[in-house]
């Protein structure tokens, strides 16, 4: 599929990627708890994902025209329905931005869509949100004002210019429509898709990933799921399962010029949801808790990296209605450490996933960024008795 633009692009959807057929668990690492039946995100009845992924162009830099290595991600709480969700926000390292959340920190609410794309393309696919939920009738107008519409949409970002034209500004509104109006449940594409497809993890390739996770909590089963933007990491503290195989893997290093190679200049972006009934204070409890599976990953929040996540439940529709008062339904604070055991267990996976989907990508200026090599891997993990 093609669009027309200042340049030709070339827009995939997530309905024309080729179906990934590895995922970290098909390589035997050994990965605690029960995901779901997809082990995504979109486990969590109702959330929809959409993504547009821009590649063109190869070789020296031009402004303007390329290469283009980008890309949009959506993720819908509720689908295409209007049902604010309770949400919580937590930031580790603030070397970024998700647009929106001090409204989610004031009013416990997250009213629209989660976007995610690179860091200078943040503006135009704000605009264009708040453009497809008026367009779509995605609000709930004042009772004495039925005019009135106002958003502020979520929107966050991680830096691809090691790869991206990031400054050509190829993320357009027409894309933000096409990631949103495609979104829809089922399997979710990985690896340099959407906004992911420039990202580097761990000095390899990264991008989207995602995982999720059953709990049982008072006989009933809940589900966690995870989205990742991974494009954070150095090399040298890359672990997978307690493994130090950023140690072993030292060749296959980024091909960029200039490039401190010891420096954690990325970022993560990492959105939560669950259908567990909890309150705006519980789902930043959940928040907090991912940056322990970043940490499993060798990830420390370095100074020039954004670490940025979002947690929201699916659970107590109708909650945002400004009429009446509502009941509504609360997991207790005793309860909830299946879920931060949940959240962890699934950002780990989901980066892990991230990066076992990813394939080497050749960007501006022939700067090249190789994949996690997945036979080295598992002869490393073997080496350690991580797996036989």
């Amino acid at each position: 599929m093609k669009i027309i633009l200042p340049l030709v692009l070339f827009l995939i959807t997530t309905s024309a990627i080729d179906a990934q057929s590895v995922r970290a668990r098909d390589l035997g690492i050994p990965l605690d708890g029960t995901p779901g039946d997809l082990n995504a995100i979109t486990d969590v009845r109702g959330v929809e994902v959409g993504q547009v992924t821009l590649i063109s162009g190869e070789g020296k830099l031009i402004v303007g025209k390329g290469p283009v290595r980008t890309g949009v991600t959506a993720v819908l709480p509720r689908g295409k329905k209007y049902d604010p969700v309770f949400a919580g926000w937590y930031t580790l390292n603030g070397n970024g931005e998700m647009t929106g959340t001090t409204w989610v920190e004031e009013s416990g609410f997250l009213e629209g869509p989660i976007m995610i794309t690179n860091t200078h393309s943040v503006g135009v696919v704000r605009d264009a949100a708040i453009e497809w939920e008026y367009n779509k009738n995605y609000f709930d107008p004042l009772p004495d004002e039925p005019d009135v519409f106002w958003a502020l949409p979520v929107v966050a970002e991680t830096y691809d210019g090691d790869l991206n034209d990031i400054n050509g500004f190829h993320v357009k509104k027409e894309h933000v429509f096409e990631a949103l109006d495609n979104a829809k449940s089922g399997k979710v594409d990985e690896g340099s898709v959407g906004g992911g497809t420039g990202m580097v993890c761990h000095d390899f390739k990264g991008g989207i990933g995602t995982s999720s996770r059953k709990v049982t909590i008072d006989s009933k089963v809940y589900t966690l799921g995870v989205l990742v933007q991974a494009n954070y990491g150095i090399r040298r503290t890359f672990m997978v399962a307690g493994v130090p195989v950023g140690k072993e893997i030292t060749d296959l290093m980024p091909e960029i010029d200039p490039m401190k190679k010891e420096e954690d200049r990325g970022s993560i972006i990492v959105i939560v949801a669950t259908d567990a009934p909890l309150l705006p204070h519980q789902l930043k409890r959940l928040a907090r808790r991912v940056p322990l599976g970043i940490g499993r990953m060798g990830g420390y929040a370095g100074n020039s990296s954004g670490d940025i996540f979002i947690a929201f439940s699916t659970a107590n529709p109708g909650a945002a209605n400004r009429e009446v008062n509502q009941n509504l339904l609360m997991i207790p604070n005793e309860n909830m450490s299946p879920l931060f055991e949940a959240t962890v267990q699934a950002t780990e996976e989901s980066i892990l996933n991230a990066l076992v989907a990813a394939k080497d990508m050749t960007g501006k200026n022939n700067t090249k960024i190789y994949a996690l090599p997945k036979d080295r891997l598992i002869e490393i993990l073997k080496k350690y008795n991580r797996i036989k």
